[in-house]
């Protein structure tokens, strides 16, 4: 067995320890290949390395023994001037830190020459180590980041997915890169393994390419957000939505994508139609309010005039005086169209004026009967059939006025007969809400000509009227409405044209 004092065999040990160190062999590899070559040259029973942690010295390579323990290696450290001939240790340091010790097990005695074999070996170790040791802190901090990085995308990835809109994001090449759990979702969804890398002209096929590719070139050479409102029949049923692109930008350059963001705002808009029906209807009241006297003293004073000169017109023919032609004719026009201005007064003071009814428990279907029993004696409405659907289990409404109920129905059944022309049927039903603030919910439905949609923002304005000239005032519906809006309810209506329309009266148990 070659020993240290052979020149050529340290040197030897040296070199290949160096050459070990250098083949770029995993740590776990090249320290105990270099621990056996040092092992073989000291004929050594034990050569390991321990690492300095907080918990005090820890083995982390070994060849042989094992003989050595942290208690005997941290006693040796503590009396480094007693002399052993059992333990010979050195110091792995580098850049002024402790990485620990390389402890060797010796089976003879060691010389001067193998101690510095020790010490160079440690020398070399050291830097080594250091560098696993970064290395392994480096690739546990990237590990910890990316999982950190991940998580933040897994949330941010579920707060799009919670937003009640649908989401997508194009880059300049008009490529999908994030589509939304809400584009999943409907009849017209796409799954978003589907879409991410896609051609958004590709999955959107309503909408013209064309036309599409121009409102993101605008929004790519603009930087500006678009908003548009459209209309859709994709689902069956006329849906509005508000379409916003966005402008997105990863640096301080140009926009390098934009986020479109289609939201339904049927509901809304609907809510919003409704309130400005409300403002209109409030100040319409106001202004009956404010001239109702004014226009009824007037109409009263050309109602006495016409009729008194209707008399002494008479005396006038009887006493044989001529009189001109049409003259009878104009006094009966002039008291028409003044019966016919104090109907339209007398309507607007019902509409406008508080009423202090009284408000008691009242059964709708009771109300819708009363209804038909006193329409049935009328003349066009016999030519008609009524279908009643009326769910006779519900609770009543605690609080409601069945007389303003009646006249809401008997509007709404004369408009139905209007729109039907005296022939076919007619449905009215009633059923139960699905809750307080929707308790009850009666509906007329006809298959009469249909409400153009422009139209139906328009049928619960006072004074609009489809009806020819002389046989409407359009005040009904506009009664109607205040008279339900007073019970704490709301009229709807759904219209085709040429298929027909369903007037819906939704009523809370207890007015709000």
């Amino acid at each position: 067995m070659a020993s240290a004092d052979d020149p050529v065999s340290a040197f030897g040990a040296v070199a290949g320890i160096v050459e070990r160190l250098s083949a770029g062999d995993p740590l776990d590899v090249a320290v105990p290949a270099v621990l056996t070559t040092l092992a073989h040259v000291l004929s050594a029973r034990e050569v390991a390395v321990w690492s300095a942690s907080p918990g005090g010295l820890q083995c982390t390579w070994s060849v042989g023994g094992p003989e050595t323990t942290a208690a005997w290696l941290t006693d040796a450290l503590q009396h480094p001037d007693a002399p052993r001939d059992d333990l010979r240790l050195a110091h792995l340091v580098t850049g002024g830190r402790r990485l620990g010790v390389v402890a060797v097990v010796p089976s003879r005695p060691l010389t001067a020459d193998d101690s510095l074999l020790v010490a160079t070996c440690a020398h070399l170790l050291a830097p080594q180590i250091a560098h696993a040791e970064q290395q392994r802190y480096l690739e546990v901090e990237v590990a910890a980041r990316t999982v950190q990085i991940e998580d933040e995308r897994r949330f941010t990835e579920r707060i799009i997915d919670s937003l009640p809109v649908g989401l997508y994001v194009v880059d300049r090449e008009y490529r999908v890169q994030a589509w939304n759990r809400k584009r999943e979702t409907g009849m017209q969804g796409v799954s978003r393994e589907e879409a991410i890398g896609r051609p958004i002209f590709e999955i959107l096929h309503r909408q013209p390419s064309d036309m599409l590719r121009r409102e993101f070139d605008e929004v790519f050479a603009s930087g500006r957000l678009q908003t548009v409102q459209v209309e859709s029949l994709a689902t069956g049923v006329l849906r509005t939505y508000r379409i916003a692109k966005i402008p997105m930008r990863l640096g301080d350059g140009d926009v390098t994508h934009v986020v479109t963001i289609g939201e339904d705002v049927t509901e809304w808009q609907e809510a919003q139609e409704r309130f400005a029906q409300a403002e209109k209807l409030a100040a319409i009241g106001q202004l009956a309010a404010g001239v109702m006297h004014e226009i009824n003293n007037p109409l009263a004073t050309i109602a006495a005039c016409a009729e008194g000169l209707g008399v002494r017109l008479e005396d006038l023919a009887r006493g044989g005086t001529a009189l001109p032609e049409g003259t009878n004719d104009f006094l009966q026009i002039i008291d028409h169209e003044v019966h016919r201005c104090k109907q339209i007064v007398d309507g607007l003071l019902d509409f406008s004026r508080p009423t202090h009814l009284l408000q008691e428990r009242v059964d709708i279907n009771d109300a819708i009967d009363k209804t038909l029993f006193l329409l049935k004696h009328h003349v066009r409405f016999k030519k008609l059939v009524v279908h009643a659907m009326l769910d006779r289990g519900m609770a009543p409404l605690e609080a409601a006025n069945a007389e303003q109920l009646v006249q809401v129905f008997m509007a709404l059944l004369l408009n139905a007969m209007e729109a039907m022309g005296d022939r076919g049927a007619i449905i009215i039903r009633t059923r139960a809400g699905t809750s307080a603030r929707e308790a009850v919910i009666a509906e007329v439905v006809d298959h009469g000509t249909g409400i153009p949609r422009a139209e139906l923002s328009k049928i619960f304005e006072p004074f609009y009227t489809t009806k020819s000239a002389g046989r409407g005032t359009g005040l009904g519906l506009s009664i109607c409405y205040g008279i339900i809006h007073e019970h704490g309810g709301r009229i709807e209506v759904d219209s085709t044209l040429g298929q027909g329309s369903t007037f819906r009266v939704v009523l809370p148990s207890v007015p709000q």
